[in-house]
């Protein structure tokens, strides 16, 4: 992967998810990144203790940072930091509320010392309005975004299986500290930039938001159906195995009715002519599409969708995805051993699976510098 940012240096007061993602991005494509870590280290360490004794967020989002310890609280280490911070194009800090700042790190006055600086200050609710001292962590915004209430079956809502508030911010900020680059290429200026787990996962929500203001009702929970596309959603073959099928459209809908149910006659059904009818009658048409399911093997359903040109997937569970033929890994290393990651999701054409940059050991570079920023 070409080393875009090679020459930058981004200077990070961060933890658990959501910054870290952010450099870890900006460290894949070239830049130094020094991660700062409190002298017991990032609380994301000790998340768990599956890969080699280490955390597997951690491995996952710390590859090819270097590692110091500091007090910030010390006025030996705040100066020490201060020092890293000017010399740095990026600083990027997802403290508590207001931490930053009374540390003396608050980046409208460090802007204000470094011109060419670039900010970026990560928050649960964002800078402005009624909860911005609130803490928040991944859950908590599922649940204060309305996520949690969409997300499950019709007897209760769920969280989403991974860290979605998180990995929303730690994108949003990444791309806007990419786009704070090429304005100060422009204009010569560095800029703040502020990005909230909130504000993500909310601009996430925009279509059931849409669906409560103007049409009335928020979409309901729909287990493994969507919610306002029909068919989209898992069935049952008649040898237990669950299949996803899709259809989108109304060409689709055609075809999906003449080569996998064999019923072609079913598309003029007035109940099913359109998406929307389809949805109004989901439980008459989840019955005509059991009826067929039911009576065939996944193997015989999935040839008919490919007959059909009709999309379709399996329910994996993580051991499928382990041994998913489509799965690109790197191999990474951390302090205890080597580690297979999923590759980059973007891709350089032409170019292998790069090999994925080292997680460091807590201060593993907090010698180095120290002396490198001593003066």
């Amino acid at each position: 992967m070409p080393a875009s940012l090679d020459g930058v240096l981004v200077v990070a007061l961060e933890q658990a998810v959501a910054a870290p993602l952010c450099t870890a991005k900006l460290a894949e494509a070239g830049a130094r990144v020094i991660k700062v870590e409190r002298t017991e280290g990032d609380f994301a360490r000790s998340y768990d203790h599956v890969v080699h004794g280490e955390s597997a967020y951690f491995v996952w989002l710390n590859r090819g940072k270097e590692s110091i310890a500091l007090d910030v609280k010390n006025d030996e280490d705040a100066q020490l930091l201060s020092r890293m911070i000017a010399a740095a194009d990026v600083f990027v800090q997802n403290l508590a509320p207001g931490a930053a700042a009374r540390a003396g790190f608050g980046s409208d006055d460090l802007r204000a010392r470094h011109p060419r600086l670039i900010t970026c200050d990560i928050s649960g609710y964002g800078e402005d309005g009624p909860w911005t001292e609130m803490k928040a962590y991944d859950f908590l915004v599922q649940c204060e975004a309305g996520l949690a209430a969409i997300t499950g079956t019709v007897e209760g809502p769920s969280r989403v299986g991974v860290s979605v508030a998180d990995i929303c911010c730690g994108m949003n900020a990444h791309a806007a500290i990419l786009q704070a680059l090429y304005e100060r290429q422009r204009t010569g200026s560095g800029s703040g930039v502020s990005v909230s787990l909130f504000d993500g996962l909310t601009e996430w929500m925009t279509v059931p938001l849409l669906h409560h203001d103007y049409g009335g009702r928020a979409p309901g929970r729909s287990g493994m159906h969507h919610p306002s596309i029909a068919p989209y959603g898992a069935y049952s073959a008649g040898d237990g195995k669950e299949v996803v099928l899709a259809v989108q459209n109304e060409r689709e809908w055609l075809a999906f009715c003449d080569n996998v149910l064999a019923k072609a006659d079913l598309a003029k059904d007035p109940r099913f002519a359109t998406n929307s009818a389809r949805c109004a009658n989901r439980t008459a048409l989840d019955s005509e599409i059991a009826a067929v399911l039911n009576c065939l093997t996944a193997e015989e359903l999935i040839a008919r969708f490919k007959k059909g040109n009709i999309a379709f997937g399996s329910v994996n569970g993580v051991a499928e995805l382990s041994r998913h033929p489509q799965l690109r890994r790197t191999e990474a290393l951390s302090p205890s051993g080597p580690v297979a990651l999923p590759a980059s999701a973007a891709r350089w054409k032409g170019d292998p699976v790069p090999p994925a940059a080292t997680s460091p050991a807590l201060n593993a570079h907090g010698d180095a510098l120290r002396l490198e920023f001593s003066q």
